[in-house]
């Protein structure tokens, strides 16, 4: 369980960063950085848990949690100006996240249920929920609407981490691979544009214009 705890507090941890990116990208104060860390970093493991009827929530069971996401909102608000360009360490930093924490998710969901399809449900959750909750606080296009792919990447790591636990391979394998895939997929579509076909066929209408 020590490399789940890890991948737990790694995933929490760049999350917390990306949220604190987007605070400095809007100029807000220090405790709007540890807001926003705060928020992004707990936001889809809390979700995760709700889920499976987990309460109190990880981050209120052990508050070690907040402290990660204080810290990482403390050091990006002092180091942040320093970036060449700190929308593109966000970017990159919750790809990191995401493959870290669609593993994590996984694990807890098959612990908690042992099927498969909600470890993998619960991965995706975990993984992609909080880069949502930044992103509708920062008013920044969601990653949902951005055109690379990212919620197949938390599932891709989750059902890759997920089948290789069904086929008996030791925990750090199977989360190795989880992890590996979900930032291949994530990484190649921030690196060379990979996209999904989109629907052209006919625009949706002004909300006032069908009343």
């Amino acid at each position: 369980m020590s490399l789940l705890v890890y991948l737990d507090y790694a995933g929490i941890a760049l999350f917390a960063a990306t949220g604190a990116l987007a605070a400095s990208r809007k100029q807000l104060d220090l405790i709007g950085f540890l807001f926003f860390a705060m928020v992004t970093g707990t936001g889809g493991g809390t979700v995760r848990d709700i889920v499976l009827g987990r309460v109190p929530v990880f981050w209120v069971l052990n508050p070690g949690y907040i402290l990660v996401c204080c810290i990482m909102g403390v050091i990006v608000f002092f180091t942040a100006h320093l970036l060449e360009s700190r929308y593109r360490l966000l970017i990159w930093l919750d790809a990191i996240g995401l493959a870290a924490y669609c593993v994590l998710g996984a694990a807890k969901g098959l612990a908690a249920t042992g099927s498969p399809t909600i470890a993998i449900v619960t991965g995706t959750l975990t993984a992609t929920f909080g880069g949502i909750l930044r992103d509708l606080m920062a008013n920044e296009p969601s990653v949902l609407l951005r055109p690379e792919i990212y919620v197949t990447a938390a599932l891709v790591g989750a059902g890759v981490f997920t089948l290789a636990n069904g086929l008996g391979m030791p925990l750090y394998l199977a989360s190795g691979c989880g992890v590996a895939a979900a930032f291949a997929v994530r990484g190649g579509a921030l690196w060379f544009g990979w996209t999904f076909p989109i629907y052209k066929h006919k625009p949706g209408r002004h909300p006032d214009d069908v009343m």
